[in-house]
């Protein structure tokens, strides 16, 4: 049941009615769940996506930095005998997440596989000497 604030004469019905929990069954805030390893000398990240298909997420390496984006579209329409729509419902979501992965990884340096909803990407750790050598300093006045 319904309770709407006293002397509201109806103007909270549409506030109060979007608060149900009928709302907010789909997952509309996307997250791309990460866990990053460290296996004999390679970096692996498993990236959980479920519900995409391999064809709706790419990766893309520029400058250093590693790019994982998916997006999805989904329709569900239910006609009667007519053909008109008893119920109809639309789905879109889009995530993406950016890596530091070093300048000195390549692109053929990267696996990836997906499988069961999970992106698997691997890629060889680089020496830590390389990337001390190219810290840079500011001097401070």
């Amino acid at each position: 049941m319904l309770m709407l604030p006293r002397n509201s004469f109806g103007l909270h019905l549409f506030d109060v009615m979007f608060r149900d929990p009928f709302f907010h069954d789909m997952d509309t805030n996307i997250s791309m769940k990460t866990d990053i390893k460290e296996i004999d000398g390679d970096y692996v990240l498993d990236i959980d996506l479920p519900g995409f298909r391999k064809e709706d997420i790419h990766a893309e390496l520029d400058k250093g930095y590693l790019t994982v984006s998916a997006k999805r579209e989904e329709a569900k329409d239910e006609k009667d005998d007519k053909g008109n729509y008893i119920h109809r419902e639309r789905y879109t979501g889009h995530c993406s997440r950016t890596f530091y992965v070093g300048d000195n990884v390549k692109e053929e340096d990267i696996r990836a596989a997906y499988k069961d909803g999970i992106l698997h990407l691997a890629f060889p750790k680089k020496d830590a000497r390389e990337l001390e050598a190219q810290k840079k300093y500011i001097a401070i006045e």
